[in-house]
């Protein structure tokens, strides 16, 4: 535990990519393997589900510290962390315990789930009273699940790959899937060689970046291959020794959600593994994001809903072949292969991504300009002799996407953030014009420097009319101009509009409150179809 709390903190002290990969690299490297597969769990993002629930860890916290409850809360409020604020006001440890990791997991962490109340306090006051100020927060981090290191995946792949000397893309296809935190799959994960591997693992993901330059820096429109952009999710069909698997991009097994394409996986040939989007189809045409997630939320899907949002899995990439890995084959001659097989199939549920053919990137503009008649977001850009890679790799792939919508807003609400930001006031709820009345229109959370974040906290703190538990509803006087990628009717918001993606593109200190947008001029843009 000891160990990986340094670890924790040598990465919480630095945004140097280097240095996280140095730390961690040095972490595996004498790390027990039954500790390095932990870490690797929680550093991949992975959690147990939440075993104690924030009011019973206040109360424990607040009755070991012997505080009333009003103090607690003033702590709260100045850290804005509960993690934090009970690591502080704990009293010192009566001696530290140095178990591994592991066996903090194991024996200590894991059984809070299957007990009582009472059983619950006494565990968990003991191992606060055992682990010290920086072991303890990381302790509360893991009980609430919501330990967060600001690692990515591939950062955690190339330390992997630094310390243990395998492969980056090796790595990165092991920790793909489904595994278990055990000493056997870490000794597996880093191994120069392993055989086995897990008939459902999806490979790595590969990410555009976008395209915020003129195309003509791209060289010859000839030697890229263009395909509409679409808005779905994105997800692996894999089928292999006689059982098929979809996944996620998010490396969820989604296949419970789409039947239909299950039943389509089925009857691939053995050992082929293609990369798309699930849509949600009907009649010949795509049908909007929205509905899609109608049928992600359903605990059931009746045949009713079935039959009203129909999948289908657009397929734009081939990544196995008979059971080989083809990834490393160029782009054209996986397009040709996966052409041939949905050509062979012949299956409404399988379709594959037009080719977009423009002669000049001039034509391929026009093209991108007719997105959102098509019902896409843009065009995909891919150059045809590359391979399929690990992760955002600059160069190969492109997205480019159309520009996004805006509008004017004007903030109502903030909440404070997470993580680093757990002191500042970063997560804000925006509302326009409905007559008289601001009406709420959208949450957002990014695009801001952390000069202006510090700026408009010091306005919330200073401008609050009432507080709602960790919501402030401020004074209506801050302006911002917010974008976003689709914009549908809803029945779930109180404005009856639903925005995808929204994010702050910039205060507008040239607009009053009173120039913010109407309700109604949104209601116009769905009403016109540009949605």
């Amino acid at each position: 535990m000891h160990a990986f709390t340094e670890l924790y903190a040598a990465l919480d002290e630095t945004t140097k990519t280097n240095a996280k990969i140095e730390a961690m690299a040095r972490y595996f490297a004498q790390a027990d393997a039954r500790d390095a597969a932990w870490a690797v769990y929680f550093l991949s993002g992975r959690r147990p589900k939440r075993l104690i629930g924030a009011a019973k860890l206040r109360e424990w916290a607040r009755e070991l510290a012997d505080i009333p409850d009003w103090l607690f809360g003033e702590c709260y409020d100045a850290v804005g962390d509960s993690a934090e604020t009970i690591a502080l006001l704990l009293p010192s440890p009566e001696f530290e315990e140095v178990a591994p990791l592991h066996v903090w997991v194991e024996e200590r962490l894991l059984p809070l789930g299957d007990m009582d109340d009472d059983t619950q306090r006494t565990a968990l006051q003991q191992a606060w009273l055992e682990l010290n100020g920086r072991q303890r927060f990381v302790w509360n981090k893991l009980i609430t699940g919501a330990l967060r290191v600001g690692v990515s995946q591939r950062l955690l792949v190339r330390a992997l790959a630094q310390s243990s000397g395998v492969d980056e893309s090796v790595i990165a296809h092991r920790l793909m899937g489904t595994w278990d935190a055990t000493a056997e799959f870490y000794a597996g994960l880093v191994a120069a060689e392993n055989e086995e591997t897990d008939v459902s693992r999806p490979y790595p993901f590969f990410l555009a970046y976008p395209l915020e330059d003129d195309p003509n820096v791209l060289g010859e429109v000839d030697e890229w291959q263009l395909e509409r952009k679409w808005d779905g999710i994105r997800a692996q069909l894999i089928h292999r020794r006689g059982q098929t698997f979809l996944w996620s991009r998010g490396e969820e097994l989604i296949a419970e959600r789409f039947p239909e394409l299950t039943d389509m996986g089925d009857q691939l040939p053995d050992g082929t593994v293609l990369d798309g989007e699930v849509l949600p189809w009907k009649e010949g045409s795509v049908m909007p994001f929205a509905q899609l997630q109608r049928r992600i939320g359903r605990k059931k899907l009746t045949k009713k809903l079935l039959d009203e949002i129909p999948a289908v899995l657009l397929v734009y990439d081939l990544l196995e072949w008979n059971g080989e890995d083809v990834r490393a084959q160029p782009m054209f001659w996986r397009r040709a292969q996966l052409a041939a097989l949905v050509d062979q199939m012949d299956h409404p549920r399988l379709l594959l991504s037009d080719l977009v053919e423009p002669v000049t990137w001039a034509q391929a503009a026009e093209e991108r300009d007719r997105a959102r008649d098509l019902g896409v977001e843009g065009l995909m850009i891919k150059r045809k002799s590359a391979p399929y890679q690990v992760g955002r790799r600059r160069g190969d792939w492109w997205k480019w996407k159309i520009d996004p919508y805006t509008i004017d807003a004007v903030l109502i609400y903030a909440q404070r953030g997470s993580g680093r930001r757990a002191g500042l006031y970063t997560d804000y709820t925006f509302a326009v014009w409905d007559g008289d009345e601001l009406v709420p229109f959208a949450k957002a959370y990014t695009g801001l420097t952390d000069e202006e974040i510090s700026e408009v906290d010091r306005f919330v703190r200073q401008n609050t009319k009432e507080r709602f538990g960790p919501v402030r509803s401020v004074t209506p006087e801050l302006v911002f101009e917010l974008a976003f990628e689709n914009i549908q009717k809803s029945t779930r918001h109180k404005s009856g509009i639903a925005v995808r993606f929204p994010r702050i593109l910039r205060r507008r200190r040239d607009k009053k409150p009173a120039d913010a947008d109407t309700l109604e001029m949104i209601r116009g843009m769905v009403e016109e179809g540009v949605a």
